[in-house]
């Protein structure tokens, strides 16, 4: 049981590096992102921190993950 769930924590980092760098383009392409002046707008900085902190979930995962599968406890 210990090794599905640290696979299930893997998969879910991997899942999570691969969609939100893709997200984040669009999300930085979208015209609502920056005002007319080119600063960043609160909709770029919440998608922003938003894709920052999955990001950081991902590694704890993969962290968490591949403690359990070498074996640290």
């Amino acid at each position: 049981m210990e090794n599905f769930l640290a696979l299930l924590l893997l998969v879910n980092a991997a899942f999570n590096v691969i969609v939100w760098p893709r997200f984040w383009k669009r999300v930085s392409d979208d015209p609502r992102a920056r005002d007319e002046s080119g600063r960043p707008t609160r909709f770029l900085t919440v998608h922003a921190i938003l894709i920052g902190l999955a990001l950081l979930l991902a590694l704890g995962s993969a962290l968490a993950g591949g403690a359990v599968l070498i074996g640290w406890r």
